[in-house]
């Protein structure tokens, strides 16, 4: 049973890719995200609540083989990458600027996720991620509502 948490952690090969294992599984999200439909907001949040708790799950089971927070284990970036795109446009400008904002909030750690990342097993490795996607998707649509409101989209 032990492989299988390692596979669904690591995406297949996707959380071996040589360079920036933890982007590959980010755009693969990404890229996952723009043929899903849209939902509503409940079943959005449940679909993430559950989803944030099984990656969590999965991810401490697959530390087991490949040590703590590895590289190779980008389930994290499944969540955090979702929550950097909600309710974001359906256009690929939107969905690439929402991408780079979870990559780079991931990379900085901002709001105590550098500290919450140390947690046990897989809430660690997942915590920081949750954070650095609500932190995107915030600044995402903060952004989105004041282009709006200068009156630069329609």
């Amino acid at each position: 049973m032990r492989p299988i948490f390692k596979f669904i952690a690591t995406f297949g090969p996707v959380g071996y890719v040589p360079i920036a294992p933890a982007t590959a599984g980010s755009a693969v999200v990404a890229l996952i995200g723009w043929f899903l439909p849209s939902t509503d907001l409940l079943s959005t949040a449940a679909l993430l609540a559950v989803g944030t708790v099984v990656a969590a799950w999965i991810a401490g089971e697959a530390e087991r083989d490949l040590g703590k927070d590895a590289k190779p284990i980008v389930i994290d970036e499944a969540v955090g990458q979702s929550i950097a795109l909600l309710f974001v446009p359906h256009s690929i400008p939107a969905f690439m600027l929402a991408f780079l904002l979870f990559r780079v909030f991931d990379v900085w750690k901002p709001l105590g996720a550098r500290q919450i990342q140390k947690l046990e097993g897989g809430t660690g490795v997942v915590a920081d991620d949750v954070i650095a996607g609500l932190v995107a998707c915030g600044v995402f649509h903060a952004g989105w509502w004041a282009v709006r409101s200068w009156g630069w989209t329609s």
